[in-house]
């Protein structure tokens, strides 16, 4: 009787995703923003103060974040107001703008002992690293979030690079500002990146009048 051959069976495996939340990060709310900050100062922890505030302000990715280096940020012994940098993942090069706010805690860490030598912005605590690595600054996101109240699950390092640029497209409509500031080739990628629901984009164009 000749043999029957049977599938092989794989074995099932748990899906990635399984009990996490996926989609975009959401932005953090201007109220959160100096809810985190407020915090982060009264510990008195110069570097988080000054990672936060960079962030918030750049709107960079977190692998172009870590990698900034004192001299990106300062010219001459005073922090740049304006800075340009080249995106890692589209070797195109992005502009922002430093807040006075940022550009004094800035100031004060670059001139905190624990900075003497260093290259970096963000220098790593480890000895065989430059700087903070993205997973590290992901798990200070989380710590930041969790310490004010918010579900960590649903923020991560995309939610502090979407935050100012929500605020301003919500205050001004205007994608195209958002676009050039994030530093995505193609408006339809910030649309994507903000999104931009089809309500929103006929109320902001129900205000224009020709």
């Amino acid at each position: 009787m000749p043999r029957v051959q049977l599938p092989a069976i794989t074995p099932k495996r748990r899906a990635w995703n399984k009990g996490r939340v996926i989609g975009q990060k959401r932005p953090l709310l201007p109220k959160q923003v100096w809810a985190i900050r407020a915090r982060l100062e009264l510990a008195g922890n110069l570097r988080d103060v000054a990672l936060f505030n960079v962030a918030i302000d750049s709107k960079l990715r977190g692998c172009d974040l870590v990698k900034l280096t004192v001299t990106d940020l300062v010219k001459d012994d005073r922090v740049r107001e304006r800075v340009s940098v080249i995106q890692s993942k589209t070797k195109r090069p992005v502009q922002f703008e430093l807040t006075e706010n940022t550009r004094d805690t800035v100031s004060a860490w670059i001139k905190s002992p624990e900075m003497i030598g260093c290259r970096f912005m963000f220098p790593s605590r480890f000895h065989d690293r430059p700087h903070i690595s993205t997973r590290q600054y992901g798990r200070l996101v989380r710590d930041w979030v969790t310490a004010i109240g918010l579900e960590p699950s649903g923020y991560g390092t995309h939610s502090l690079r979407r935050t100012k640029a929500a605020e301003i497209y919500r205050k001004t409509g205007n994608l195209r500002a958002v676009q050039l500031l994030l530093g995505h080739a193609k408006v339809d990628s910030t649309v994507r990146y903000l999104g931009v629901e089809l309500e929103d984009a006929l109320s902001i164009a129900e205000q224009i009048d020709i």
